[in-house]
């Protein structure tokens, strides 16, 4: 199991970005496509098309989900569990 935190913003964009990427009860990932990034900013798509904005705390924070996620959008990876805390958010794929 490899596993990650991101800093967020704040605990809103923490728990915003958990709920976005992975639902636990359907041990589903919703994360399809990483649309753009602004210094901070990560927009992506989701399962449904819809395109949504997380704020990180800082650059590093991007690049560090980026690389993090991107086996994930590839299915090498799959997301087995998420947990918040503040704003921090830890991701655990296998």
């Amino acid at each position: 199991m490899i596993k990650t935190k991101i800093t967020c913003q704040d605990k809103y964009e923490a728990q915003k970005l958990a709920s976005l990427i992975y639902v636990k009860e359907g041990n589903e990932t919703f994360i399809t496509e990483i649309l753009d990034v602004f210094d901070n900013e990560i927009v992506f798509s989701i399962k449904d098309k819809s395109a949504h904005s997380m704020l990180l705390k800082d650059e590093k924070q991007v690049e560090i989900f980026t690389d993090f996620i991107q086996s994930v959008i590839e299915k090498e990876n799959k997301i087995v569990d998420i947990s918040t805390n503040e704003d921090k958010v830890e991701i655990f794929k296998e």
